[in-house]
């Protein structure tokens, strides 16, 4: 990859870190990211735009590099790859708080935009369709993903009917934001991460946050009290609400690493520390129901409501 990206971009590099899903070096004090390309071209102008309107606003974003023929997207074989530099200190966390106050920094106002997602409960059917097709072709020697996927798929399907039920009886308003948001949020939240352009999206303001919380939740972190922290700050809809609890009632954690064992022959064991916190979840699944119910009469889901703490 190293003679690649000399050739492309004109630069003479003598080492290079060659990782699973990217290919990073430090050139004349600069952190550099050359990483597989899965958005599409109309996708890839929305986000140029962005970026553009985030640096007006002091965001430290990171920059698109364009190749020697004057294109961002470098074709290798049958992929796209793009080169990143970074603006801001990679290692450098982005608290809850932080994410909380960025988050209505930048509003969708054109929802014709490529990047916006809104039918999250079609996008996760779909997943999930996929995923048993999966398992039936290639899982069968997997046993740790065998004795529990079923379990997880059956929590997903909890939250489609939530979010579809919620989408008939509610449904989205004016008054619900819709943000500049990421595709995922990790723990820690670093600048690595977080100001990657290849990572944005619009969606609900509540989708980032909930993704943290489940995140910080594995992470041994106090998901409660931060939601608890955001529930105080922002004043939301019923609608907002609703999709916020439903957000975390599906299982991105559990099957962000399913797709890195089954893709990326990850070790499998990473999943036996999602799945021995199986209870302690379903009881913050039963805390948050409590402390957003708070705020709006929230649709039970009686499994859950009933469960001892």
């Amino acid at each position: 990859m190293k003679e690649i990206i000399n050739y492309y971009y004109n630069f003479d590099l003598e080492e290079v870190k060659e990782e699973s899903t990217y290919t990073s070096f430090k050139y004349y004090g600069d952190y550099f990211y050359f990483v597989f390309f899965n958005r599409t071209e109309d996708e890839l102008k929305d986000i140029i735009t962005i970026c553009n309107e985030l640096k007006f606003k002091g965001f430290r974003v990171h920059d698109l590099i364009y190749n020697i023929q004057g294109n961002l997207l470098t074709k290798i074989g049958d992929n796209y790859y793009i080169l990143l530099k970074l603006n801001a200190i990679k290692d450098e966390t982005i608290n809850f708080i932080s994410i909380c106050d960025n988050i209505a920094k930048l509003k969708l106002n054109n929802a014709n935009s490529k990047l916006y997602r809104n039918n999250w409960g079609n996008l996760w059917s779909k997943k999930i369709d996929y995923f048993e097709y999966q398992i039936r072709e290639l899982g069968k020697d997997k046993e740790i993903i065998i004795n529990s996927f079923s379990y997880y798929v059956g929590l997903s399907e909890n939250a489609i009917s939530y979010v579809n039920k919620i989408n008939t009886v509610i449904g989205l308003s004016d008054k619900d934001n819709i943000v500049l948001s990421h595709r995922r949020i990790f723990y820690p939240n670093t600048n690595l991460n977080y100001l990657n352009p290849l990572s944005f999206i619009f969606d609900l303001e509540v989708r980032d946050i909930a993704e943290y919380l489940k995140v910080e939740f594995f992470n041994d972190e106090d998901s409660i009290l931060d939601l608890m922290t955001y529930l105080k700050m922002k004043k939301l809809t019923p609608y907002s609400y609703h999709m916020l609890y439903a957000r975390l009632l599906y299982p991105t954690y559990y099957f962000d690493a399913y797709e890195d064992v089954m893709n990326n022959n990850g070790d499998e064991q990473k999943l036996l520390k999602i799945i021995n916190k199986v209870d302690e979840y379903e009881e913050f699944l039963k805390q948050a129901y409590i402390e957003i119910s708070k705020y709006t009469s929230l649709e039970r889901i009686d499994w859950i409501i009933k469960k001892e703490l």
